[in-house]
């Protein structure tokens, strides 16, 4: 099987190889073509103007030729629909076949939302090597642990060899320090084998600051007056929007058909300014859903505003739209009881933070429209407890809660053991759509910090920034940030799987292997039975808690005690599924302990 989406943009090889190339360039007078194929001279062809700013041609190209855009006689600029840029993002894109790959999964549909088990991955770091090639070559391992979904940061070209991949300037260009598009493609299908989804992050709401060349050719890319905190807003309802809106709804139907994907993580819409209706984050979704009737394809959000909306369900066929926002409101409630920090964004949590943990374990959102003190008051979120638990992704970390701290510790280096491992319990037995970020599943102790590799005044501009952002630490502590330029910062992020023959981490896998088979076994079979407005929480203490989830004709209920000492509770009815700390009888709740189990016979 071949697969090829058709684009508007970019260049796609035709029969003979004749390859059509097309670029919008509005304020263009004039756009050359500048090719070289192998060992022939290089060659320039100017392009025919076509109406509403576009540029065509059609000349003998085959796959392996690099191309640039030469405008009005001056700036050189790469492809930005490029589907590969082996040089890096300021030199020359290369023609790709799509059609000279040939897949071998036609029959893979995906597997339904409520099977998810996503692992959230950095390919730079996650193996050795840092490649596509890496990844599949750990795939055994992942299906083995027990996930089903795994979630890659975002591949697209970004500048240097080390990134995040969040600062992205060719959206449609897999990263050339992973490998090429084909190499990708191999870690899908070979995921598909093996049972295993790929989710990839999308970036629609700005494009990074270093190689971005679109100023010069469709300015019209860019909202006026609106910038975001990583760079300017992009243009989804002023002039010339249309085109704008067409570019990332063919990138994401791209990588859905062209490399198979099964779904789209879209990073930070509530940064995406719309005032369209439908705007650019429903209409790609509707566009998305129409797309693929036969497949299981999942889209899931990161939004700040807690736009229960965007979730809706039909009780017939599952999601509208998005299938699933990642709860980062569970996420703070979760890491204010288990470490005690309440600075920056904890604080909203810091009052209380069990009774906002019941809520999101209720009803999805701790915030439904109440004023935000981190905010500056504004009232944030909208009612979710209509939704059903699937509409919400659950972690105990993930790569900007990591991240994004000074110094890269995870969950593990920030709090007593049984207190981690109680965390992620909660996260893995829930009924919500649980995400694993890599390395938790053995209690990994090496740091993800921030890195990049930007030119050097830019990467200095970075380096002081970064300090800038940690104002509550002494001067010293600072000074000892690791530089996010400097190749040892990415290299101490990379994962040490050799501490996998050394005590705790071992044992963390083990039980973590052991968390997932019980939650394939007793929790996934039930989750289409748990709907939403039904679930449940009351305070057992004041840091402890019981919630139920009633789930058709059964009820899956969690007792979680969030202090030192023992509490008195009585077990509800039904099979205890799994115990975090010790087993302390019917009747007592030991401190930083759980109970987990289902009651079969009767709902709450």
């Amino acid at each position: 099987m071949r697969r090829r989406p058709a684009m508007p943009f970019g260049a796609e090889v035709g029969a003979g190889g004749l390859t059509r190339f097309r670029l919008w360039a509005p304020v263009a007078r004039d756009v050359d073509l500048m090719l070289a194929r192998g060992d022939e001279p290089a060659s320039t062809v100017a392009m025919q103007a076509c109406d509403d700013g576009w540029f065509e041609s059609r000349v003998r190209a085959p796959a392996g030729t690099r191309y640039r855009f030469r405008i009005d006689g001056g700036d050189e600029v790469p492809d930005p629909a490029s589907r590969r840029n082996p040089d890096d993002v300021h030199r020359a894109s290369e023609v790709v076949d799509p059609l000279a790959f040939a897949w071998d999964d036609d029959g893979w549909t995906g597997r339904p939302w409520t099977e998810a088990v996503i692992y959230e991955l950095h390919v730079g770091t996650f193996s050795p090597d840092g490649t596509f090639a890496g990844v599949l070559s750990r795939l055994d391992y992942l299906a083995a642990l027990g996930v089903t979904a795994i979630e890659l940061m975002p591949v697209a070209e970004f500048p240097g060899r080390r990134g995040w991949g969040y600062d992205g300037v060719l959206p449609f260009a897999p990263e050339s320090s992973y490998g090429t598009p084909d190499d990708l493609k191999r870690l899908v299908q070979a995921a598909h084998r093996r049972g295993l989804m790929i989710i990839v992050d999308v970036v629609y709401n700005h494009f990074g600051p270093e190689g971005n060349y679109l100023r010069s050719t469709a300015p019209d890319f860019f909202a006026t007056g609106i910038a975001t905190p990583w760079g300017d807003a992009l243009n989804f309802d002023a002039a010339g929007s249309a085109t704008v809106r067409a570019f990332f709804t063919h990138n994401a139907l791209y990588w859905l058909e062209e490399f198979g994907v099964d779904g789209l993580r879209l990073d930070a819409v509530h940064a995406i300014f719309d005032r369209s209706a439908p705007d650019f984050v429903d209409a790609l979704a509707t566009t998305v859903r129409d797309a693929f009737p036969g497949r299981h394809v999942h889209l899931v959000l990161e939004n700040d505003a807690n736009a229960a909306r965007r979730l809706g369900r039909d009780p017939a066929t599952g999601a509208l739209r998005y299938d699933a926002q990642w709860n980062d409101d569970l996420h703070h409630a979760l890491h204010v009881l288990v470490t005690g920090e309440t600075g920056g964004y904890y604080a909203d949590f810091a009052r209380d933070p069990l009774a906002r943990l019941g809520r999101c374990l209720a009803e999805g959102f701790a915030d439904q429209g109440e004023p935000s003190p981190y905010r500056q008051g504004r009232l944030r979120g909208e009612p979710s407890a209509h939704l059903p638990p699937t509409a919400f992704v659950a972690f105990v970390q993930n790569h900007d809660q990591v991240g994004n701290r000074a110094f890269g510790e995870r969950i593990f280096a920030l709090a007593p053991a049984q207190r981690g491992e109680l965390a992620l319990a909660i996260v893995l037995l829930a009924p919500s759509i649980p995400m694993l970020f890599m390395g938790d599943e053995f209690a990994a102790a090496t740091p993800f910090l921030y890195f990049c590799d930007f030119a050097p005044a830019l990467a200095r501009d970075v380096d002081a920034g970064r300090r800038r952002e940690f104002p509550q630490l002494p001067d010293a502590a600072r000074a000892r940030i690791p530089a996010p330029d400097a190749e040892s910062t990415f290299a101490n992020s990379k994962l040490d799987w050799t501490c996998l023959r050394r005590p705790p981490h071992a044992a963390a896998l083990a039980r973590t292997r052991q968390l997932l088979a019980l939650r394939a076994r007793a929790i996934a079979p039930r989750l289409d039975a748990t709907g939403g407005a039904r679930a449940t929480w009351r305070r057992l203490a004041p840091r402890a808690l019981r919630v139920d989830w009633p789930a058709g004709v059964a009820t899956l209920w969690m007792l979680a005690n969030f202090t030192d000492s023992a509490i008195e509770v009585a077990l509800p009815r039904g099979e205890v599924l799994w115990r975090v700390g010790p087993d302390s009888g019917t009747h007592t709740l030991g401190g930083w302990s759980a109970v987990f189990g289902v009651d079969a016979e009767r709902a709450a």
